[in-house]
This record gives structure tokens, C-alpha cells and sequence, in this order.
């Protein structure tokens, strides 16, 4: 992995955990691929990571729309770009009482947290096994290992991701191709302040993670061909130990922890 001739692609690179995993890459002087949707922002990343003397390509989709992560494979493979590393970090929540929020925007954040999910590792998987070569970090979360009451969604959508994560992974023991799948908790990033989340519990009340040390964890766990990471001491345990909780105990407890702080809003 230490070859300025690989390239790894990273969605979601220009802010929190996916902007420090790009570090991470660059430091180790892998060429990058990275992902988003404002030009400028990216422009001001390729500028971060290109002081560590790899070539950065800026590519500007939105992940949100059902043909851009096709597009964006398209694309690259018109360039002649390969992509030895697969980084799926583009991920967003919306906080709220389901009978409250909107549609629209949840069936959106299926769309980025699922479907262009999939659809990139599908199409990158089959070449990494063909060339029987290649690594896949998917960010799922601890929020996928108990039902969010506030965040519905978002919980079933990082559900989704750690199992197809595990599962893909179990079909290709036989390669040499490995899935990595990293479980965050609350972490400082932009994430809650674009879920409108501000006023939960979790929030305003807890010490949130990181981003640095989460992308290391799920860096160091990518390179050593882990299956998962849980990334934090607390986090560890409070996965521990709601696999021994009921699902009904565990909703309970995650809506206390991600209620707003204005009683009035609550359930």
C-alpha cells in the first residue's frame, strides 16, 4: 500500500471521517480518487492532500441522485483510472419523529447510504477479483447495531451496511479481495448539524469522538483485512452489550440518549 501507482476512492472525502481517512491515504502516498458534491470543496481538499506529493483527482457527483455513482464509474474507467481501494464514507441522517419527517429526503438518504453504496462495490468488486487485489472500507456505524428511535432511517440504512459488509465479505474468502466495515459512534463531524440534530441529547450532552482516531481505527482495520472495527472503548462496550439486550430494551435506551433536550419535542 505504498505505491504512488494505486489509486483509492473515497466518497464523502472533503469533511469529518471521510477528509482524515483521505489524510491517511495521502500520508502513505496513495494516489486518490475523492468524492463530493461542491467543487469548491473539493478544490480546497486536493490542495490538503496534494502536500504530500500524490495526485489527487477531484470528481464532483451527487450521490443522492440514482445515476451518479454509475456515472462516476463510468468516468473514471473512460480515464483509464483504476481504483485498488474503495472507500464508501458519503453517508446522512434526518432527526425527527418518523411521522414527521420527510419523505422525500429519507428515500434520498436510502439513496446515498444504500443504493450508491451497493452499486459502487458492486462494480469495483468484480474488478478487484478479477484481478484478485483489492480492499473495500464501508462506513456503517454503531448506530445499525440497535433500532434510533428520532433517527429511523438512518439506523436501518447502517443496519443494512454492516450486514451486506459481512455477507459479501463471507462470499469472497476464497480471493484475496477484503471488506472492511467501520462502526463509529457519535463523532464531530458536520453529520449532526445536516440531520438538524443539534438539540438531541447525544449531542449537546455527550463527548462526541474524533474524526481523526475513527478514520485510523478504520484505516489500520482496512490494512490488516479486518472484517469490522468498532471504533472507541465506550462504543465497544455499548455494542457488547446490547447483543445481550433485547431489540425493544435497546430502542428504549437509544431514544433516551438521542431525545431533543426541549421536553416538549419528545416522544
Amino acid at each position: 500500500m505504498e505505491s504512488t501507482k494505486h489509486f483509492a476512492l473515497i466518497t464523502g472525502a472533503t469533511s469529518g471521517i471521510g477528509l482524515e481517512l483521505a489524510k491517511l491515504f495521502a500520508k502513505d502516498k496513495f494516489n486518490l480518487v475523492i468524492v463530493a458534491r461542491t467543487e469548491d470543496d473539493l478544490k480546497r481538499t486536493a490542495t490538503i492532500l496534494e502536500q504530500e506529493g500524490v495526485e489527487v483527482i477531484t470528481v464532483s457527483k451527487d450521490l443522492f441522485k440514482p445515476n451518479a455513482a454509475f456515472e462516476l464509474y463510468e468516468e473514471l474507467n473512460s480515464r483509464g483510472i483504476q481504483i485498488d481501494v474503495l472507500v464508501n464514507d458519503a453517508g446522512q441522517g434526518v432527526y425527527g419523529k418518523f411521522i414527521e419527517t420527510d419523505l422525500s429526503r429519507e428515500l434520498d438518504i436510502i439513496q446515498l447510504n444504500i443504493a450508491s453504496l451497493v452499486t459502487l462495490t458492486k462494480l469495483y468488486v468484480k474488478e478487484m477479483v478479477e484481478r484478485n487485489a483489492g480492499k473495500i472500507l464501508n462506513l456503517a456505524s454503531i448506530a445499525g447495531k440497535a433500532p434510533g428511535p428520532y433517527q429511523a432511517v438512518y439506523h436501518g440504512t447502517k443496519a443494512f451496511v454492516h450486514s451486506f459488509n459481512e455477507a459479501i465479505r463471507a462470499e469472497l474468502k476464497d480471493t484475496a479481495v477484503t471488506v472492511t466495515s467501520l462502526l463509529p459512534g457519535a463523532t464531530d463531524t458536520d453529520f449532526f448539524n445536516k440531520a438538524d440534530m443539534l438539540e438531541a441529547k447525544i449531542v449537546q450532552e455527550t463527548e462526541l469522538a474524533d474524526p481523526a482516531e475513527v478514520a485510523k481505527d478504520g484505516y489500520e482495520a482496512m490494512k490488516a483485512g479486518k472484517d469490522m472495527v468498532v471504533s472507541g472503548f465506550k462504543n465497544k462496550v455499548q455494542v457488547t452489550l446490547g447483543n445481550i439486550t433485547p431489540d425493544r430494551l435497546q430502542a428504549e435506551q437509544m431514544g433516551k440518549m438521542q431525545e431533543p433536550v426541549d421536553e416538549s419535542k419528545r416522544i
